[in-house]
């Protein structure tokens, strides 16, 4: 079994612009699936004839394949590489956003959105995997703050879309429209995204082989403390995504287009400050760029709390959506960079387990928000707050003062 430092990258090889752009589209999986439709998804809880609380379970359902589908998805990618593994993925995507739209109770809905997740997952763990693959050092880093920017921008099309839908089309539309991006997004994979994983570094991919690469991960305890921050900080951002259109839309009476407006700037906070963390975390400190995205996480969280119960403006509620989501963003390189840095030889099984937390802690995160009703967001900032100072205590209980060395600032 490999050693627990992998060989450094024999070269960094050049990464051709194409090449980037489809890395990114991978990335743009998870947020595009959960965000075209926020702004219309009051609308589909009345034509479908659901409470609250169960059309919710919608989030929450493709949040938990995005989640369990990782961790299939990443061993099998350390094993087969990640070329053939990633079209199967994107293909069933595309079939499931099909029978997302034609679905015919919210039943249905719930089903197909979680084989929606599980498809989506593949395009996500392995944009991640394929970025250890290529990048070591300060550059790995910045691609991973490259990915959370990414993520931002999808975060921020996708509402912006789905709210000027909305406008002429249906829920359902969405999903279609979901099922074409799909499309493009199989295209591009299959004319541009080349193995990045050459034959000689795959694991044997045994089940053993897999326990021993989980049992690896879970007892180094930089992983864990940085796999928690990532999993809390997960759920402080889909508690977010499934709450905030109810609160901005049932509570202050935003249309889906201002709706949509509202979430772009909070997702431009997450672009914006996901690209500051890359660089701070390659310039200044990884482990210090964390703790500013956990304070900022922490008092956002805390802000919005105090709103809720108050009852404050509409400024007061973004405000602390804005602080709260560009403090999680600014979590994210820092705390992905710490967890796979020393994993290049199982990559893959590394970024599933990343995954996993994430998207589960956020599928168990997103119901919870609906648990006070439409017009109330106390339950949004209960639960938001509750996350964000779990992953500050996670991280100063297992990681602070772990002994790790830090990436080098290579570039």
């Amino acid at each position: 079994m490999a050693t627990t430092q992998a060989p450094p990258n024999p070269t960094q090889r050049a990464v051709s612009r194409p090449l980037a752009v489809v890395l990114g589209l991978l990335t743009a999986f998870g947020p595009i699936s959960m965000d075209l439709y926020l702004p219309v998804l009051p609308a589909l809880t009345a034509d479908l004839h659901a409470g609250t609380s169960t059309a919710q379970l919608t989030v929450s359902a493709c949040l938990l394949g995005l989640a369990f589908g990782q961790i299939v998805a990443g061993p099998l990618s350390d094993r087969f590489g990640r070329r053939r593994p990633l079209l199967v993925g994107v293909v069933a995507y595309v079939a499931a956003s099909a029978l997302c739209a034609a679905s015919p109770s919210i039943e249905t809905l719930i089903g197909a959105r979680l084989v929606q997740g599980l498809a989506g997952s593949v395009g996500i763990v392995i944009a991640q995997a394929a970025g250890r693959d290529l990048y070591s050092g300060g550059k790995l880093v910045r691609y991973y703050g490259r990915l959370a920017v990414l993520g931002g921008l999808a975060a921020i099309i996708g509402p912006v879309i789905g709210g000027q839908l909305a406008a002429f089309t249906d829920w359902r539309g969405t999903f279609v429209f979901l099922s074409v991006v799909g499309v493009g997004i199989l295209a591009a994979s299959g004319l541009i995204f080349d193995e990045t994983l050459p034959a000689e570094l795959r694991s044997p991919g045994s089940l053993s082989h897999t326990l021993r690469s989980f049992a690896r991960l879970l007892t180094d305890r930089m992983f864990v403390a940085s796999l928690l921050v990532t999993g809390f900080a997960g759920a402080v951002i889909f508690a977010y995504l499934a709450g905030a259109t109810f609160v901005l839309q049932g509570i202050y009476g935003l249309s889906p287009q201002e709706y949509a407006f509202a979430f772009g700037l909070n997702s431009l906070g997450y672009m914006v400050f996901g690209f500051i963390s890359g660089r701070l975390s390659e310039r200044w400190s990884e482990r210090g760029t964390l703790v500013v995205g956990l304070v900022m996480g922490v008092v956002g969280a805390g802000f919005l709390l105090v709103t809720a119960v108050l009852h404050l403006a509409l400024i007061a509620v973004i405000v602390s959506l804005f602080t709260m989501v560009s403090g999680m963003a600014m979590t994210a390189p820092p705390s992905t960079s710490l967890a796979l840095s020393h994993y290049r030889d199982i990559a893959g099984t590394a970024s599933s387990l990343l995954g996993l937390t994430r998207f589960a802690f956020g599928g168990i995160a997103a119901p919870l928000v609906g648990l006070g009703g439409e017009h109330d967001a106390t339950a949004l900032g209960v639960v938001t707050l509750a996350a964000a100072v779990l992953a500050t205590a996670c991280w100063f209980v297992a990681g602070w003062r772990a002994r790790r060395p830090e990436v080098p600032a290579t570039r």
